[in-house]
C-alpha cells in the first residue's frame, strides 16, 4: 500500500507514487497492457495520474480515460497540462 502526503498548502491529499502515463500509453505498449498496468496501480492503492494532451499526439490521455471508466472519480486526482 502507498503512503499519501499533501499537495503544497492546497490541503489535496495524493499518493506519494504518481503513475505517469508519457509516450508509452497509446504509443509504445498495446491498449490493452496499458489498461492492466493502470488496474495494478490502482490495486496497490495509487490514486494519483499524471498525463498531458501531447503524450502519443493525445492518445495517452484518451487509453488513461479509458482504463479509468467505471472508477469513482472523487477518488483519484488526474494531472494533466496544457
Amino acid at each position: 500500500m502507498v503512503s499519501y502526503r499533501y499537495l503544497g498548502r492546497s490541503g489535496l491529499k495524493i499518493t506519494e507514487i504518481t503513475y505517469g502515463n508519457w509516450l508509452t500509453h497509446g504509443s509504445q505498449v498495446e491498449n490493452d497492457t496499458a489498461k492492466a498496468c493502470v488496474r495494478a496501480a490502482l490495486d496497490a492503492g495509487i490514486t494519483s495520474f499524471d498525463t498531458a494532451d501531447v503524450y502519443a499526439n493525445t492518445k495517452a490521455e484518451s487509453v488513461l480515460g479509458e482504463a479509468l471508466k467505471g472508477e469513482r472519480r472523487q477518488s483519484l486526482e488526474i494531472f494533466t497540462k496544457v
